[in-house]
């Protein structure tokens, strides 16, 4: 498997983390600073993640961000900063381009994975492509969307796993898609903290279950995730977005050194 932005072909999984939008650049440079510490120490490739916008809301006075531009500099400057590759998603076809020119990969929405003029806009960047599974898609079907980018011309593709949904209101992992989707050839990402939400409740926020995040974590790891993807924040009750399946910042470091504990005894057995 081809290295991407420095992540992929090591032994070691990868990590994508960070808040789930972009609050104010001093949150950003904290929470990127603190996890480009442990990652190092622990010997895990990491790249920082933040929604300049976030467009898939469930009620229209949800936050929704502090401004494309200044949002895209603050994830340009924290990417420059600590010398790390930066993530954000992308909604809407002219996005691709503008997110582009500040950050090194662009983010699929699973809404949106199957979204033919946002793949191939987001191909065109030649930025590395990270598609979230649709959680009304099968694993098998996101051959095709892969595809979609490399018939553009770019073969920089990563896949996401977070969830299915499990009637209305919940998501399950079905961790048979991760080696499903590893047999394409593209990196594969678990996003454990969405994959633990709780959509469309009643009140019109989105639930979760954060207790389970280790739980989600040890197994993704123990069936071959090439990736980890943990939204984070130091006050998850105090998120402007997904605070209810957030980890906090505090408790990453203990969480990775377990995850790596269970890579190597894995890695020993194959």
């Amino acid at each position: 498997m081809n290295t991407i932005n420095g992540l992929t072909g090591k032994k070691q999984f990868f990590l994508i983390a960070g808040p789930c939008v972009i609050e104010s650049e001093k949150m950003a440079l904290r929470i990127a600073e603190k996890i480009t510490e442990i990652t190092a120490k622990l010997g895990i490739p990491y790249a920082f993640k933040g929604s300049f916008r976030k467009a898939n809301r469930s009620r229209i006075d949800s936050f929704t961000g502090i401004g494309d531009e200044q949002a895209l500099r603050i994830l340009r400057k924290t990417g420059e900063t600590f010398g790390i590759p930066t993530v954000t998603d992308i909604h809407e076809t002219p996005d691709a381009t503008v997110a582009a020119e500040f950050t090194d990969i662009l983010q699929i929405p699973a809404f949106l994975c199957r979204q033919t003029d946002l793949l191939i806009a987001a191909a065109k960047t030649g930025k590395t492509v990270n598609i979230k599974k649709g959680q009304f898609l099968a694993p098998e079907s996101m051959r095709y969307a892969a595809q979609k980018v490399t018939d553009a011309g770019n073969p920089h593709v990563m896949l996401t796993e977070r969830g299915t949904t499990f009637g209305y209101t919940d998501l399950v992992v079905d961790f048979r898609g991760i080696p499903k989707m590893r047999e394409f050839g593209f990196p594969v990402i678990t996003d454990i903290t969405h994959s633990l939400q709780q959509p469309n409740q009643a009140s019109g926020v989105s639930g979760g279950l954060p207790g389970l995040i280790e739980t989600i974590a040890k197994a993704a790891v123990a069936v071959g995730t090439d990736g980890l993807f943990i939204e984070t924040h130091p006050n998850p009750s105090e998120s402007k977005s997904d605070g209810a399946n957030m980890l906090p910042l505090d408790l990453l470091e203990g969480l990775l050194r377990k995850l790596v504990r269970v890579r190597e005894a894995v890695s020993t057995q194959n």
